[in-house]
């Protein structure tokens, strides 16, 4: 008998091992077959890789032959594996539909009424209606494909789900009908603008004055976790775009983010000679402790941030105000210094936990304004869908 013991690496298949150890042995397969108490048969299908050697079979094998259970059975996967790749049909589509499914969210999407697909186990349909949203010809070419030839110069790169947002808030827009903008026209809407800050009411005009100087103005909900506040992007130069999420449905952050992206929009921010060189200022998390802060913010963010906070209260008359009254804030000191204004406290109160860090005081003054905006602007969201390829 040869007293040398094979190795596991010198072969490809659990049945060549065995029928190794066999011959190294001297062994036939009938005298397996007794050792295991099993019939001729399941040895001999065994040893011709017609049975796989499962989990039992291989800690029966070990005491048999000392040898260690997972060499048979990493045998078995590699064969069984080997096997897979022959039998198997390539699908040169599948890491495509991998990555669209896989970052975008394909099943709200559909909810929202952005595809024309009724659920998203139906993949022709749902690669089709893809493609018509992203404005492609195929699957391949969609933006969020790492190979796909980049369509919409961000600031920043934007997740698969932002992108999604950003194409649908410039879907809608490319259909409103607004004059040409001017520089002129957009800083006549700002004192329009701040005179409305006095009540929440007053917001609902801000649609029709925005148009009015030949703005597009977009209220698209938010998708899951993109954590978008709005947006400023040029269809051409004398297209703004200002969409917003209105995720966080408070009038100080409604104000803020509006002036924020009208600031974009009169400073031409992202805008260039040609249209293929334009850039989507895309603004996320333009709240709270985050807002206006950070050294990763570029210039263009640090003006329209602070343009966004003068526009919504007087610096320096809210430097004043905190100097007088800190550390402790009354609400009468709040209501009169907002009176003497003439904006909303909310606008105070907003800039009052900014300035503290004390997001838990006079929650009270900030009112929802979304219902009081929307009825007048076109809205994606909440239960509608924009009117859009009609």
């Amino acid at each position: 008998m040869n007293s040398s013991t094979p190795s596991s690496s010198d072969f490809r298949t659990p049945g060549q091992f065995i029928d190794a150890l066999l011959t190294a042995r001297g062994w036939t397969k009938r005298v397996l077959a007794v050792i295991l108490g099993v019939d001729d048969s399941s040895v001999n299908r065994l040893v011709a890789d017609k049975r796989p050697v499962d989990a039992t079979m291989a800690i029966s094998l070990e005491e048999i032959f000392n040898v260690p259970a997972k060499e048979f059975l990493d045998l078995q996967q590699s064969y069984d594996l080997a096997i897979a790749r022959i039998s198997a049909r390539p699908d040169p589509g599948r890491a495509t539909r991998a990555q669209l499914f896989g970052g975008l969210p394909v099943a709200e999407m559909i909810k929202r009424g952005w595809l024309d697909a009724e659920n998203s186990r139906d993949i022709p349909k749902v690669e089709a209606a893809l493609a018509k949203f992203f404005k492609e010809e195929s699957i391949e070419n969609i933006e969020v494909l790492p190979h796909a030839a980049k369509k919409t110069n961000t600031k920043e790169e934007p997740t698969p789900i932002q992108l999604a947002w950003l194409y649908r808030v410039k879907e809608i827009a490319s259909e409103m009908l607004v004059p040409r903008y001017t520089p002129l026209l957009g800083r006549q809407a700002v004192g329009k603008l701040s005179a409305l800050l006095s009540a929440a009411e007053e917001a609902r005009k801000v649609p029709r004055i925005l148009a009015e100087s030949g703005i597009r103005f977009v209220i698209v909900e938010s998708l899951t976790s993109a954590k978008i506040d709005g947006v400023c992007m040029w269809l051409d130069k004398y297209s703004p775009v200002i969409g917003m999420s209105l995720r966080h449905d408070r009038i100080d952050n409604f104000w803020f983010v509006l002036r924020h992206e009208l600031e974009h929009v009169l400073c031409g921010h992202g805008l260039h000679e040609r249209p293929q060189d334009n850039i989507v200022m895309l603004d996320t998390e333009l709240d709270g402790e985050r807002a206006g802060t950070g050294s990763t913010i570029n210039e263009e963010e640090r003006v329209a941030n602070a343009a966004a906070a003068e526009f919504c209260v007087p610096q320096k008359k809210m430097d004043a105000f905190i100097a007088r009254k800190a550390p402790f804030f009354a609400e009468r000191d709040l209501l009169g210094f907002a009176n003497t204004l003439g904006i909303h406290p909310g606008l105070i109160a907003g800039q009052l936990q900014h300035r503290t860090g004390r997001y838990d005081r006079f929650r009270a003054h900030l009112q929802k304004v979304r219902s009081i905006v929307a009825p007048s602007a076109i809205v994606d969201g909440w239960g509608d869908v924009a009117p859009v390829g009609i």
